[in-house]
């Protein structure tokens, strides 16, 4: 009977990781460029005597591909980028990639992120544009261009389909794969004066929130009655 408590248990906890899944990605529904994530389980064996017993395991975390959606924001430092491709950007922690696209000139007239974050290139250098230049048009291949003159490239980069992603500053992730410069801009590319929202779907994660609770009840009254069932057992025993 204590198997039954195990195996609530593991339920619980899966349960549990889930449900902060579902609250990290509502908390930032409204985060540009932000990446929902989700929790994949797998059953875990276990053997009992002549029976095996199977437990969920804790779950492993992954971080969504899904685009969101382009908002319209007619700022001419803000890009929105189209297909897979990820902006470079250099952090304290070193080369992050983000779909957060909106950006800043420095006194100095670095680009950079809106927390400071230099913007990278394809080959992987800081974009340096002119501070007293005209405003910046940015073309869909990630080309910036002031006073009629070509100043540098927006680089894009794609990153494996297999590769782990672990979360950084500003949207950002890091993979544990390299990542490559795109150079087919057919279905990749930059729109400027639009940002990508979210990928997150709120009446979605309300539903897995729904559904969560659910389950929550279903397991607790299946340790109610496991508790019960020892009670009687024991009683018996006592008697």
């Amino acid at each position: 009977m204590q198997n039954g408590l195990y195996v609530s248990l593991s339920a619980q906890v899966s349960l549990e990781r889930r449900l902060e899944t579902i609250a990290n990605n509502v908390a930032n529904m409204n985060t540009v460029g932000f990446r929902g994530e989700g929790v994949r389980f797998s059953t875990e064996l276990a053997k009992a005597g002549d029976s095996s017993i199977s437990y969920v395991s804790p779950g492993t975390s992954f971080i969504s591909r899904q685009t969101g959606a382009a908002v319209k924001t007619d700022n001419p430092f803000d890009v929105a980028i189209q297909g897979d491709g990820w902006m470079a950007i250099k952090t304290q922690s070193g080369i992050a990639y983000t779909r957060d696209g909106r950006m800043r000139m420095s006194e100095s007239g670095a680009l950079e992120t809106l927390i400071g974050n230099p913007v990278l290139d394809a080959g992987g250098a800081p974009i340096v544009l002119n501070p007293v230049g005209s405003t910046p048009t940015i073309g869909g291949d990630g080309m910036i261009s002031q006073d009629g003159k070509q100043i540098g490239a927006i680089g894009l980069f794609s990153i494996d389909d297999q590769a782990n992603l672990v979360r950084a500053e500003n949207s950002g992730v890091i993979p544990d794969k390299p990542a490559t410069p795109v150079l087919d801009f057919t279905q990749n590319g930059v729109a400027q004066g639009y940002v990508e929202g979210a990928n997150v779907n709120p009446i979605e994660e309300m539903t897995k929130l729904i559904s969560v609770t659910r389950n929550f009840d279903g397991v607790n009254s299946e340790v109610a009655q496991t508790e019960t069932s020892m009670e009687d057992a024991i009683k018996s025993l006592a008697s």
